[in-house]
């Protein structure tokens, strides 16, 4: 199973991406990010993870300790992190996190039950939760309405739910089918979300994915364009490297998309494919690579 593949990964794409966050792609075809950087946007060391890694390890951390998929201990989790800087590897705490997570939150801290506390108009399809949902992939057996519902603590939008679907049918066949084609991994997701959702208005979002037209990409926030671009940088990359350095080079949203792509990457390469370098210049990786093994033994368990 190798949770570190997706998971170091994920952290390692989210780290390249917050020194440049909001640049656009001008600025980064004229100043392409290849390394580890520091400061930048967040005025943070080199190595720092944002929101989207902190989220993922107080899923997989609730995950562990509960032995099971508990909505509101996910909750408390996220919490944690909020309000007391939890799962942060920069020493100034928490620095980023998205409008409709932050509107959850306080949702939830006001007496929201925790599948009452996500958004769900229009406007909250950003990809706050696809940036944190890997670690259901390592589930066995996990269903499509939990994951819905991992995505609805703050993004409920159909949406948003339906796009951490296919996210996570992508990662699982990786998982399970090693001598496919990154190509071969998309379209096998994407025929079973057209049949799962044939009935739902919301598949006219995903056209150009299942068309495997990413013509017309950037690194925007907006959930199924963030998932566009990165599929975009998996398909027209050959290592984990250059996969999570395209995302990045984007522009926009650079870490989360560099950590959602560095997740798929991550699984698809290998752990060993990430450059060492990188992973060394990461602040509490130990603690992460602990979390993983704890992790991948309760997913093996269930």
């Amino acid at each position: 199973m190798k949770v570190k593949d997706g998971i170091i990964g994920l952290i390692v794409g989210d780290a390249l991406g917050v020194p440049v966050e909001f640049s656009s792609k001008t600025e980064r075809d004229d100043d392409p990010v290849s390394d580890m950087r520091e400061y930048g946007t967040y005025n943070q060391p080199r190595g720092t993870w944002s929101d989207d890694s902190s989220m993922t390890l107080a899923t997989m951390t609730s995950i562990a300790n509960k032995k099971e998929v508990d909505y509101k201990d996910i909750m408390d989790e996220f919490i944690n992190w909020y309000l007391d800087s939890k799962y942060t590897n920069s020493a100034s705490g928490l620095f980023d996190i998205g409008n409709t997570t932050g509107n959850a939150l306080r949702r939830y801290l006001n007496g929201a039950e925790a599948l009452d506390s996500g958004c769900s108009a229009e406007f909250d399809n950003g990809n706050g939760s696809l940036m944190r949902i890997l670690p259901l992939a390592y589930i066995k057996d996990i269903d499509y309405e939990t994951i819905e519902n991992v995505s609805g603590l703050t993004h409920a939008h159909k949406r948003s739910q339906i796009t951490c679907v296919l996210y996570i049918e992508i990662a699982k066949s990786m998982l399970e089918n090693e001598d496919l084609t990154i190509e071969e991994h998309i379209n096998l997701a994407c025929d079973k979300i057209k049949e799962y959702y044939k009935d739902s208005e919301e598949l006219k979002h995903f056209k150009k994915i299942f068309n495997n037209d990413f013509s017309d990409v950037s690194g925007r926030t907006y959930v199924v364009g963030s998932l566009e671009c990165v599929l975009h940088c998996l398909l027209n990359s050959e290592n984990y490297m250059d996969a999570v350095l395209d995302a990045v080079n984007f522009g926009g949203d650079t870490d989360t998309n560099a950590a959602i792509c560095g997740g798929l990457a991550g699984i698809y390469y290998g752990y060993d494919s990430i450059p060492i370098d990188w992973i060394n210049q990461i602040n509490k990786i130990d603690e992460v690579l602990s979390l993983c093994e704890k992790y991948e033994a309760v997913c093996d368990e269930s």
